[in-house]
């Protein structure tokens, strides 16, 4: 262990494991935002942290001479680049660094390549700068171009200790759906608390009576966004995705999690996947309403639906609240709402949100 004095350390690590040793550090209250990330070697980088960590596996800790500050803000970096206040203010004031990878969404921005320099500066662990210009279509392809950095938008993300490897070009990834993630791992755990959203909601999530692990159909399942974490959990999960390139990640990312041997994965509608007596049904779709008689067949009675949907904030519980109880109705089944949460602001007056209800 070095003697640092008044010098600043850094930890150096693996590239592939950047991301990864920078979030557990920022667990351990350790990483030091101030200053940039560097290369080390041909395979590793230095992380700047404010002291040695605990817990975090690294190659070795090493103390900086030469260490380089990190511009504050992103208009800080526009502003050294000769950016006039009036083009600063058409600069987006949001952005989402997925892996190695900076997605943001621009607007009327000038100079999109100094702008993606910025972000590149400002983000030492990313490669890539994506403009994302919108999702297509029923299979969620979204639109994109890089604007600086790597042309390469393939990486590998990591959030909760689950690895997602993806293509920002090909497949969707919503940061602001993680909270969403953790909580579907967490009831499989049996650690959630209320399905509460920032508004209003009622009661926790309760478990389902049942043998050996929870079966799940996760309708709508992407590149696994809930299908990885509930098998990490210890789930058996039946996945259905329609998109082949969201699918082949599927597939990839059950082997890097190892969790190959408890998801069923199938490339098709989830109306055509056969599914029956699921102790939770995972509808991660705006449109999953079209699908809910599917789902109301697949659970089992005392299963439990999650169900997503963009709602306009006037119809909040109403509408998605009602679609669940019509399709339970035309089954002949009975059902009870076990919790509503907020999960993200979907536009403006509309609300991404979730509904848990349980079905007799």
């Amino acid at each position: 262990m070095p003697d640092a004095g008044d010098q600043p350390l850094a930890v150096v690590v693996e590239k592939p494991r950047a991301e990864v040793a920078t979030e557990q550090l920022r667990g351990e209250g350790v990483y030091d935002d101030g200053r940039k990330v560097r290369e080390y070697g041909a395979e590793t980088v230095a992380l700047p942290v404010t002291a040695s960590p605990a817990e975090t596996d690294v190659l070795e800790v090493v103390v900086q001479t030469d260490p380089e500050l990190r511009g504050t803000t992103l208009p800080d970096l526009l502003a050294e680049r000769g950016w006039t206040d009036a083009e600063i203010e058409r600069a987006p004031g949001s952005w989402a660094v997925i892996g190695s990878v900076v997605l943001v969404t621009l607007e009327d921005c000038p100079r999109e390549a100094e702008l993606g320099d910025a972000l590149l500066e400002l983000h030492g662990e990313a490669d890539t700068v994506l403009a994302h210009e919108g999702v297509d279509g029923e299979r969620r392809e979204p639109d994109g171009r890089v604007i600086a950095g790597d042309p390469s938008t393939e990486t590998i993300h990591t959030e909760h200790g689950t690895r997602y490897a993806l293509d920002l070009r090909d497949v969707m990834f919503s940061p602001g759906n993680k909270a969403e993630r953790a909580r579907m791992a967490d009831v499989i755990a049996g650690e959630a608390g209320p399905a509460v959203g920032p508004a209003d909601g009622t009661g926790p999530d309760a478990e389902t009576d049942r043998d050996g692990p929870e079966r799940i159909f996760d309708m709508f399942a992407g590149i696994g966004y809930f299908t990885l974490p509930m098998a990490r959990a210890g789930a058996d999960v039946t996945a259905a995705e329609i998109n082949p390139a969201a699918y082949r990640y599927l597939i990839e990312n059950a082997v890097l999690n190892d969790v190959q041997d408890r998801v069923e994965a199938y490339r098709a509608d989830c109306r055509d996947v056969e599914v029956s007596d699921a102790d939770r049904v995972v509808m991660g779709y705006y449109d999953a309403h079209e699908y809910l008689d599917t789902a109301v067949s697949a659970v089992a009675s005392g299963g439990v639906l999650h169900v997503h949907e963009a709602t306009p904030e006037a119809e909040l519980w109403d509408r998605p609240i009602g679609r669940i109880e019509a399709a339970a109705d035309r089954a002949g089944r009975g059902v009870e709402i076990e919790g509503k949460r907020k999960v993200k602001s979907h536009s403006e007056g509309v609300w991404h949100v979730v509904v848990d209800a349980r079905v007799a």
